[in-house]
């Protein structure tokens, strides 16, 4: 009797009339089958049907808005699994040479700053490219020479290195005589000096001298970072490296109501602090919960950058014959892994250099040993350069392969500062997606911007093509590690929602789930692959609701 009930209620709920129906569509569902449809209906920010247009009549009634997209492609709003929407949108408020292409261009560009903001202390922007400069090291003089009142401080692209002048430097009391602080490195001329850089846990010499920005700026920030985020379709994302600073803005966008997107947080942590730091992160973790904001997750940085030789290798680099550093102290590194297992947070690791890799699997077995398999779905992250050895290990221990699949292409930074340090053997394992897939390694996407373009088409192109997506007919890198276009998709949805522990909520248009969707202008299966990372978002949905739609577009 109990089944006959829970079925006629099924029955009276789908018979009601829906809020939105979405027909005329190219609807790539990416459910188990990746099955396709032709239209879907929603009520109260669910998706209530999915399927051929005949059937959806009954659920349209006097108040229910109807959208014919005349063929375009509806996906399921995607998943940034590594990105920095807050700090990057602050950044779009400070001096930004993301834009910068020549060493005149950032010239120009810091100039200008300067003009608009005379009564500022400090000059802090950042988005400069290594490439841009002789062996991808600016130098002090030319700070001092556009900025010889002020202390500067700018940013890498990769946020790893940091450009001062000498005011800056002396601001820190960085002088020859300073040492390099663990897991950091301060950068000097031939004489000993320092040269104005500055990369890992040598930035926090400089950084704690910053003024402080105030919340009014963070929240700007974030809100300019979620409207960045939402033009891409994008829906949800894991917040890659949340400081206390941060979670305050994201929990008063929630309070608010403008969390445009479905947030875990994984927290800053200290390789200075260790295992004392773990009873913070489980109080800020219970502080933090709501419908789209969760901080169960740690970000963990075990190494640096390949460009600035502090990515951890296994084998020397071939210009410096060091194998780069790592940034927590060995002793305390997997027990602090461990410890993060067994208080059930899910470890969202940064690892570029294969021996930070293995450290990191090495730590990771050892929680499963100790604590047993929780299921916590753990993430390394960017994964640039891999023993072959170690590729099993990912599925073996459930871990999960977070790529940024738009950095698998043979750009400047490549040419000039990574495969000539590293040597053709070894870069021949250079971001294997494709040997991550074939082992059944759950696999997501992310962006990591603002190091890089936050548009997950432009990644999904790469991923494909493993070429420059601004000249396709360049030689591509390590080609044999190309992706199908349904497997980049799948990475960037239903695995997305895989590795948020939200795959049941979201990820897949399928009925019962929030209608978290992104249209689009064109079938990403009918457009040439060198074109998907052009094609337009014309809309992207929360829960129902629209939260961006492109200029000119009416619906």
């Amino acid at each position: 009797m109990k089944y006959f009930l829970l079925l006629l209620l099924t029955l009276q709920a789908v018979a009601q009339p829906a809020d939105l129906v979405l027909k005329g569509a190219d609807i790539y569902t990416v459910d188990a089958s990746r099955s396709w449809a032709q239209v879907l209906a929603v009520r109260d920010g669910k998706i209530v049907y999915v399927g051929e247009t005949d059937s959806v009549h009954s659920l349209i009634g006097e108040k229910t808005r109807v959208m014919d997209l005349e063929g375009k492609m509806v996906l399921p709003g995607f998943h940034d699994s590594h990105v920095h929407p807050a700090s990057s949108g602050r950044e779009l408020m400070q001096c930004d040479l993301s834009e910068a292409r020549s060493v005149q261009e950032i010239e120009r560009t810091i100039r200008a700053y300067e003009e608009r903001h005379p009564g500022q202390d400090w000059i802090v922007g950042g988005g400069w490219l290594m490439t841009v400069f002789p062996e991808g090291q600016p130098s002090k003089e030319l700070l001092d020479r556009l900025l010889p009142h002020r202390p500067a401080y700018f940013a890498s692209s990769d946020a790893h290195t940091v450009w001062l002048n000498s005011k800056a430097l002396e601001a820190a009391g960085i002088t020859s005589r300073t040492p390099d602080p663990p897991g950091g490195k301060i950068g000097r001329d031939a004489r000993g000096e320092p040269n104005g850089l500055v990369s890992e846990e040598a930035i926090l010499l400089v950084s704690k001298l910053l003024p402080p920005s105030t919340s009014e700026e963070d929240l700007q920030g974030l809100l300019l970072g979620l409207t960045h985020a939402n033009s891409f379709g994008i829906t949800s994302f894991i917040e890659a490296n949340a400081t206390e600073q941060l979670v305050t803005a994201y929990q008063r966008a929630a309070a608010e109501s403008k969390l445009t997107a479905r947030v875990m947080m994984a927290l800053s942590s200290d390789p200075q602090k260790g295992l004392e730091q773990l009873e913070r992160l489980i109080a800020l973790r219970e502080k933090v919960k709501g419908p789209l904001l969760r901080a169960t997750s740690v970000k963990v940085f075990a190494d640096g950058v390949v460009e600035a030789h502090t990515a951890a290798l296994l084998e020397p680099y071939l210009d410096e014959h060091h194998k780069g550093l790592t940034i927590w102290p060995e002793e305390i590194f997997e027990p602090f892994m461990v410890a993060l297992d067994k208080a059930g947070f899910q470890v969202h690791v940064h690892a570029i250099g294969d021996r930070a890799i293995r450290n990191t699997l090495d730590a990771l077995a050892k929680a499963r040993e100790q604590n047993g398999n929780g299921g916590h779905r753990h993430q390394i992250a960017h994964l640039q350069l891999l023993s072959p050895a170690d590729i099993p290990r990912f599925r073996e221990l459930g871990v999960v392969a977070n790529f940024q699949p738009l950095w698998g292409y043979n750009d400047s930074f490549m040419r000039k500062l990574t495969i000539p340090v590293l040597g053709a053997e070894r870069s021949k394992w250079l971001y294997p997606l494709k040997s991550f897939h074939d082992l059944g390694t759950v696999i997501v996407g992310g962006s990591d911007w603002s190091v890089t373009s936050i548009n997950p088409l432009e990644a999904i192109q790469v991923g494909l093509t493993r070429t420059d997506p601004d000249d396709p007919s360049a030689e591509p890198l390590c080609p044999e590690q190309a992706l199908e276009l349904g497997d980049l998709i799948a990475a960037y949805t239903i695995n997305g929602a895989y590795g948020m522990h939200q795959e049941k909520e979201t990820g897949s248009i399928e009925v019962g789930k929030w209608a978290d969707l992104v249209i689009l202008e064109k079938n990403l299966f009918e457009v040439k692959p060198e074109q998907i990372g052009k094609v337009p978002v014309l809309m992207t949905m929360l829960g129902g609701e629209i939260v961006y739609l492109r200029e000119g577009v009416r619906i």
